[in-house]
């Protein structure tokens, strides 16, 4: 069977790209933070100060989700030396560019870089969009939620190839 998905390649970020990466993130995760008023987890209130330092660990791996040219969105997988288990922490695109499949292709990426197997992500369980998305790509949710506040839980996700029978 063929699945069709979008054409993307990952740009790695560069130090000088954390500004952009910064001002990117702020953006498309503006109205979560608005809609679920979420201002001690919400990727759209963190300092570029924060992202500096999450760039500057030995174990992140930020990408830039290119389209066309264009930068239509950013990864970040964290890989830890000695430990098996790799995270999705955050994943974005650009709301003008959502709904095209460019999600689904970088997570494909990371993994054909990084391996498919042993993987984790959270995401919030009031975006069902969201939790189609990752369930599809063969994440199963751990049972872990976390309540954040009155209108936002996060919902844990794992994925093992010999799980979803890859």
């Amino acid at each position: 069977m063929m699945y069709m998905t979008a054409t993307i390649e990952l740009q790695p970020v560069t130090s000088e790209d954390i500004q952009t990466l910064w001002k990117m993130q702020l953006e498309a995760f503006s109205e979560l933070l608005q809609k679920y008023q979420d201002y001690e987890t919400s990727p759209s209130a963190e300092s570029i100060d924060k992202v500096m330092a999450r760039y500057q660990q030995p174990w992140t791996h930020y990408y830039f989700i290119m389209a066309g040219g264009q930068k239509v969105g950013a990864i970040r997988v964290i890989v830890k030396d000695g430990e098996s288990k790799k995270r999705i922490s955050p994943i974005w695109i650009m709301k003008e560019f959502r709904g095209r499949g460019y999600a689904q292709a970088a997570i494909h990426a990371v993994e054909k870089i990084f391996g498919s197997d042993n993987w984790s992500l959270d995401t919030i369980l009031q975006e069902k969009g969201n939790c189609r998305l990752y369930e599809k790509l063969g994440y199963h949710r751990t049972g872990s939620i976390k309540n954040i506040n009155e209108r936002m839980d996060i919902v844990f996700y794992e994925k093992n190839s010999t799980e979803s029978g890859r």
